[in-house]
């Protein structure tokens, strides 16, 4: 039994000897900074039915802990909150556990599979910040998963066909050439993203020209030539034209070189890819079977559509009047072909909020249609990416690129280190990847520690902060705490455990709570699919770590025990620092 498990018992028996009541759960909660004690547990539920007041409950239970359970050592009561303490033995027998425990944090193989599906990148452009946030959610949730005994399947849908993709295409045909990545100098998926951004220009510039003639805005949109070549291009692409074939797979390849050192820059990987054009005509199946169960209706054009109005959405569109597919009907054949590839227990999205509409379509489809695992499929919705400039809009090129901002991230974090002066003696290719490190670490934590839900504004200098909430600050903790261990090594002085009777300094004793708390926060982060839990609690566990430094002596103490234990506690916080960490796909310096 945990700890905690144990005092619920307790309070249970105090509650049961001392008013005869008997309560099935007891929720405990930490105490609040600004008191002693280290649980709380609120008597406020139980004035009602023992008509008492909750202080004069509080006392009664707290009286009863400290004379009859074997952990309790003091208490305190504010209004109806009971504030406990614990003996300092059973905090070291805590800290014993969490020091032999090698997979401290980690669950046991739990038998169920999840795939966790992210990036989703269009080959009409590189990855650009949007894409981070989406990369290291996804990224850091099928780790927190794995931690959590899940085995996990990483995925990547990449939007590699339609009118979008044809855009680039032609304006690369207009105006390319025959320019390549290497004769520009220039990653493949740039090389592609500057002639979307030169579709877009050329595109605007035809709207305004037909506006001028007389045309509506809406008019001219539809009949700009560039528009109508583009849609040319899509229905070539579609019949098979080997040219057109031949274009899109040339500027695809290029696109794909780009993003894989993209994402071995940041450190992201997949186990499957998919691509929209293996995809995109999968779902036809699904909507002849849809028809066959009168799950879906046509129209007088043929167009085939479903009627959710009963699951408080309403009519949608899956398959037009033509027979040609909608986003949706190729979301439907991809998920099958997903399921008949691994048969996971569960299926995640790690995708925009703007797309929180056509997932409840989604999945409310997928029930309709008899889907087992549709009541396992979860959107993992975020909010967007602001800048302090404003939003930031593809098309154009107004963007914040991923490359972009991780070399000028790097570069920040070089300045700031070289300020401090702290790396004189450090070799140069040592300096280059404590950079590197840094620079992840500060983008990372900042895009993770955020609720996934809310929208955020990203400021690159606030993020590479060594002193505030940021993971160059975290990261800083690790390297002292390392420091320390070497120098302990150097000395011979061996981590140990003291015996039970060696009284612990609140401090340490805060330290060791903290450190119990790790567990818990993983299952949690599992749970609400949300990595700030771990990035909050990685903060917190360094701030505290802080706390201890500057209150106690690790190395001057008089006492063996204290050097002895203090130097445990250290290496715990170091390595519990360096698994948080690497579940947000963060990286801790040796030395900084």
């Amino acid at each position: 039994m945990t700890t905690e498990s144990i005092l619920k018992e307790d309070i249970k028996k105090a509650i049961f000897a001392e008013f005869q009541l008997t309560l099935e759960d007891i929720v405990l909660q930490p105490t609040k900074k600004e008191f002693e004690g280290f649980y709380t547990f609120v008597s406020f539920a139980l004035t009602k039915s023992l008509k008492k007041a909750p202080v004069q409950i509080g006392q009664t239970i707290g009286t009863y802990l400290v004379e009859n359970s074997d952990i309790v050592s003091d208490f305190n009561v504010v209004q109806g909150f009971l504030n406990i303490s614990l003996k300092d033995s059973v905090w070291l027998s805590i800290f014993n556990d969490i020091a032999n425990h090698e997979q401290f944090g980690s669950s046991p193989a739990n038998g169920q599979s999840v795939m966790v599906e992210f990036s989703s990148p269009n080959t009409n452009k590189p990855l650009h910040l949007g894409h981070l946030r989406n990369n290291f959610l996804g990224d850091s949730l099928a780790r927190i998963l794995k931690t959590n005994g899940y085995e996990v399947v990483k995925t990547c849908l990449v939007n590699d066909r339609g009118i979008h993709i044809c855009k680039s295409m032609l304006a690369y045909q207009e105006l390319g050439n025959g320019e390549t990545p290497q004769a520009a100098n220039l990653k493949g998926d740039h090389l592609a993203g500057k002639y979307y951004v030169l579709f877009d220009k050329e595109y605007k510039k035809q709207i305004k020209a037909l506006v001028e003639q007389g045309k509506t805005e809406e008019e001219a949109a539809k009949e700009a030539p560039w528009m109508l070549q583009a849609q040319k291009l899509l229905r070539l692409w579609e019949q098979g034209d080997q040219a057109t074939v031949d274009l899109w797979r040339k500027m695809n390849e290029w696109v794909y070189a780009g993003f894989n050192e993209t994402y071995q820059k940041i450190g992201v990987n997949f186990d499957k890819t998919y691509f929209e054009s293996d995809t995109y005509l999968l779902g036809k199946d699904l909507i002849e079977e849809g028809l066959s169960k009168q799950v879906f209706f046509k129209k007088a054009d043929n167009s085939v559509w479903v009627d959710l109005t009963a699951e408080g959405l309403d009519e949608k569109l899956v398959l037009r009047g033509d027979g040609t597919s909608v986003y949706i009907t190729q979301d439907l054949g991809t998920t099958e072909l997903k399921y008949n590839d691994y048969h996971n227990n569960r299926y995640l999205w790690v995708v925009g909020n703007e797309q929180d509409y056509h997932f409840k379509v989604l999945f409310a489809i997928l029930k309709k249609l008899g889907r087992s695992y549709s009541e396992e499929c979860h959107h993992i919705s975020y909010g967007m990416v602001d800048l302090p400039t404003g939003k930031m809009k593809s098309r154009e090129g107004t963007v914040v690129d991923a490359d972009d901002l991780v070399a000028q991230m790097i570069q920040t974090a070089a300045n700031r280190t070289q300020e401090l002066g702290k790396i004189e003696d450090f070799e140069s290719t040592e300096a280059v990847q404590l950079y590197n490190q840094l620079a992840l670490g500060a983008l990372k934590y900042f895009l993770l520690k955020v609720d996934p839900k809310k929208r955020m504004l990203f400021n690159p200098e606030e993020s590479i902060d060594f002193q505030g909430h940021t993971g160059p600050f975290i990261q800083y903790t690790f390297a002292r705490i390392r420091s320390i261990i070497r120098k302990a090594e150097a000395s011979s002085i061996t981590a140990q455990v003291p015996g039970p009777t060696y009284q612990l300094h609140q401090a340490e004793r805060e330290l060791i709570f903290f450190l119990s708390q790790y567990p818990m926060k993983i299952q949690a982060a599992a749970q609400e699919f949300a990595p700030s839990i771990v990035s909050l609690y990685a903060f917190e566990l360094a701030k505290v770590y802080n706390q201890f430094y500057a209150e106690v002596s690790i190395f001057a103490d008089p006492n063996p025990q204290a050097v002895q234990f203090r130097v445990a506690l250290s290496g715990a916080v170091a390595r519990c620092i360096e698994n948080a960490l690497m579940l947000l796909g963060i990286e801790a310096p040796e030395r900084m």
